[in-house]
């Protein structure tokens, strides 16, 4: 993959979110451009727009104003359904809670997101990607039966079935214990560099982000910092 090319460009983003008395400005003329296959950590105290900055990326959120281009799109040019379709083929997103479907087992939870994207191996494809994350045993249980590790798990599977060229992860390793914690974090960089994606993370953690290419610190929605991890070292 050539990693010269820039996967990812935002201009001057802002963004206010709630209304009247509680309406906040998260967002403060926000600019990056992450090349593909790299990797970035988001780091940031409490409050400082990190995750809502994931949620930019990842299509979730729209803009008040600037521009927002992944993979070559601008995200102002498509609507809701054209958005949704392009998230659907291009990016990945691991969350700190998992968000599996508690009726569904691991292969369902998996496979179903496939299905509704058009795939016709959608199943086949779902137990592959378990079985890479190493949960060839566990795909007809259900979450409650797993344990968060496992979850965490699932989630990845999910998030790489479709083969996305961007990895979002907002805390992904926040509700898990640090050993459980340590395994998915390299799970998740491992995959990240068997596929050539390129992977945004949010994190509390200095350790995990000191891992990624490039940090970038938030501050009350500004880039306060950014260095690789050369200058850092």
């Amino acid at each position: 993959m050539n990693t010269n090319k820039l996967v990812i460009s935002l201009n001057d983003i802002h963004l206010t979110l709630g209304e009247g008395a509680s309406k906040v400005h998260v967002l403060r003329g926000i600019s990056l451009d992450v090349p593909a296959g790299r990797s970035v950590g988001i780091v940031g105290p409490s409050g400082s727009g990190k995750s809502t900055l994931l949620m930019v990326m990842a299509g979730l959120e729209r803009v008040d104003s600037g521009q927002v281009v992944l993979a070559g799109e601008d995200f102002s040019k498509l609507n809701e359904d054209g958005l949704a379709a392009f998230r659907g083929r291009n990016i990945g997103i691991v969350f700190q809670s998992f968000h599996l479907i508690p009726n569904m087992t691991a292969l369902e939870n998996v496979a179903v997101p496939l299905e509704l994207a058009g795939h016709s191996d959608a199943f086949d494809k779902a137990a592959a990607e378990l079985c890479a994350v190493g949960l060839g045993e566990r795909l007809t249980h259900y979450p409650a039966q797993m344990s968060g590790g496992e979850q965490q798990r699932v989630a990845m599977a999910r998030a790489l079935a479709p083969d996305p060229r961007i990895l979002v992860a907002d805390e992904p390793t926040g509700n898990l214990d640090e050993e459980t914690g340590a395994q998915v974090a390299q799970l998740l960089f491992d995959k990240q560099r068997e596929r050539g994606m390129t992977l945004v993370l949010v994190t509390h953690d200095p350790t995990l982000a000191a891992r990624c290419d490039e940090q970038v610190r938030v501050r009350l929605g500004e880039i306060e910092h950014a260095s690789t991890a050369d200058e850092a070292a």
